[in-house]
């Protein structure tokens, strides 16, 4: 076990705080982070590894939500691009501007269908929008972005607008028929999961003591009040008391509610699902900016470069909490057609196909409307712990975060922990607002300054090498810059040359690793680039032996573990039996 880690003993050896948040998820942790820089005695408990439930199935983008415009969420729209400014400036080293184009095949389309669209909340036939709307749509978007900088530039770029000549120009691969391009800026989120750990990190050292967080933890019941909490990993239970109990478990909120006996009905999350190829042509037909489109079915999809590879997705269907959570073979037929929609001389199989992942969008409950017309907007819902259990509950009170999204996360943090803050009758401390976030702190936005920080923290390591850790874990990675210069054995793995065994254990002692498929799948892009091989996952899970006291047995157990997760999001994937077994399709 990782010496630095917290977890379950660390809430056991205490079993109470002013606060208990159930869900390790973007929203939970930032409301962890919060609450403890009010200096508020906060534990969160999460039943897996953290950020690894719905926000770790992001499109890897953070963004002001363009198409919420047409569902009047005026509101969301102006907040997530404040919130995306806010986030180029806070944490640059994984939010970086991203250059977005919108292929359009129409002029007028639409324009007279959106606004009944949205009466009708999403019914009817379908018509495409025209470069019309669009425009319409662009405009607003801008003067919600006035003010935004980003690093370089004065202020986020306005759209442009291009015909077809000049679009074929600039991305020659694109469907002929095309007859506008619309591009515009928003921003990217390289690692999800490195910036969430980021936060937890920042959670951690603002709140000393008074800030406990434990992953495998899950909350199960309530027992006379209190909440109680079991190690995933070794069955124990512990009762824990909380004033202030926050519901951040995302699409299973219900099923948490109705664990604390407190039925309630406030979710209807939409699965998205993506795949990952690698595809060198498609790479190249993107011209390095994200493809957001108009599907032919309505949806709006992205085709997006990312880290060497190309992201597609995302679906948004119907989705029961009971039912395994992957991306189908219809989806995958979904994504390829759409490839072929708008870069129809691309030529695009299974075969590409490196990686596939699907989560469930926290989604209010929405009846009969479209899934395309539910809010991505939050809300807070509160109740009294346990008050179907029992007429006159202890006083703890749930509040449940119904909806919630990457980009917004800050913001909806603050809401949930200024609801605490008046439960608990405590004075807000500070803002989060402006305060960077983990390796965002101190990094290098310009290349003189990049080449700076590169000299002052190289400690005999080939620059290009710290150049490398600078871009994987912004300023964070002087730690692991030491931690390698102080470790005798390090050396690069042969299957992924590009880690290497210091640095892996070095993640593995500070960052709450608890199972191989922790660090390949979310404490590092192997598993998202196609990395991950029967014998790449021994070769880590024997680098980080050491730290985490695995002998042989458990290292292969542990590779066998980390293989089902990495591909259980593709129900075609079968291990195959032998000692270097891969992935067959």
């Amino acid at each position: 076990m990782a010496e630095e880690r917290q977890g379950f003993e660390a809430l056991a050896v205490r079993p109470y705080a002013d606060v208990l948040i159930v869900g390790g998820g973007i929203n939970g942790l930032a409301t962890f982070r919060d609450l403890a820089m009010q200096g508020v005695d906060v534990a969160l408990a999460e039943r897996s590894d953290f950020v690894s439930g719905a926000s770790a199935a992001s499109s890897h983008m953070i963004h002001g939500g363009i198409r919420y415009l047409e569902n009047g969420e005026f509101r969301l729209v102006h907040e997530a691009v404040t919130e995306r400014n806010g986030l180029l400036r806070l944490a640059p080293h994984y939010v970086r501007a991203l250059q977005t184009t919108i292929p359009i095949f129409s002029t007028f389309s639409g324009v007279l269908s959106a606004p009944l669209r949205f009466l009708r909340h999403g019914s009817g036939t379908h018509t495409a929008r025209g470069a019309a709307l669009i425009k319409i749509g662009l405009i607003i978007y801008d003067s919600f972005s006035r003010g935004g900088a980003i690093p370089g530039a004065a202020r986020v770029p306005r759209h442009t607008f291009h015909g077809r000549r000049r679009s074929l120009q600039q991305l020659p691969h694109l469907n002929p028929e095309v007859k506008y391009t619309a591009t515009y800026w928003d921003a990217s989120l390289h690692d999800p999961e490195r910036l969430a750990i980021d936060v937890l990190r920042d959670g951690l050292a603002a709140g000393r003591d008074r800030a406990r967080a434990a992953s495998y933890t899950a909350a199960v019941r309530v027992d006379d009040g209190r909440v109680v909490l079991r190690d995933q990993r070794t069955g124990a239970e512990t009762p824990f008391a909380a004033s202030v109990v926050v519901n951040a478990s995302g699409p299973w909120t219900d099923l948490t509610n109705l664990a604390f006996g407190e039925p309630t009905a406030h979710m209807g999350g939409t699965k998205g699902s993506h795949i990952v190829l690698d595809h060198p042509e498609l790479l190249a037909a993107t011209g390095g900016r994200e493809l957001f489109f108009e599907h032919k079915d309505g949806r709006i999809v992205l085709i997006y470069p990312l880290k060497g590879r190309v992201l597609v997705g995302t679906t948004d269907l119907e989705h029961d909490m009971r039912d395994p959570i992957v991306c189908t073979e219809a989806e995958v037929d979904y994504f390829i057609d759409l490839i072929g929609h708008v870069l129809p001389d691309i030529t695009v199989d299974r075969r590409r196909i490196v990686y596939r992942f699907s989560g469930v969008r926290p989604l209010p409950g929405h009846g009969d409307l479209a899934p395309g017309f539910v809010s991505r907007d939050y809300r807070i819902e509160s109740a009294p712990l346990g008050r179907a259990l029992t007429p006159d509950p202890p006083g703890a009170i749930v509040l449940s975060l119904v909806g919630g999204k990457w980009t917004t996360f800050r913001a909806s943090a603050e809401r949930l922990a200024d609801e605490v803050l008046e439960l608990l009758a405590l004075p807000r401390r500070r803002s989060t607002k402006g305060v960077p976030i983990g390796g965002g702190r101190g990094y290098p936005t310009t290349e003189r300054a990049r080449r700076q920080w590169i000299d002052a923290h190289g400690k005999g390591l080939a620059l290009a090498r710290v150049a490398t850790l600078l871009d994987r874990y912004g300023t964070v990675a002087a730690e692991v810059v030491a931690a390698i210069a102080d470790d005798p054995d390090d050396a690069a793995l042969t299957t992924v040359p590009g880690y290497s065994t210091a640095e892996l254990r070095h993640l593995a002692r500070t960052e709450h690793v608890v199972h191989l498929d922790d660090v390949l799948m979310r404490r590092t892009s192997l598993a998202f680039i196609g990395a991950v091989t029967a014998d790449s996952a021994l070769e880590v899970a024997e680098a980080i032996a050491p730290v985490m006291g695995w002998d042989a047995t458990a290292c292969r157990s542990e590779a066998d573990r980390a293989l089902a997760k990495v591909h259980a999001a593709d129900p075609t994937w079968t291990a195959a039996p032998s000692s270097s077994r891969t992935a067959s399709r």
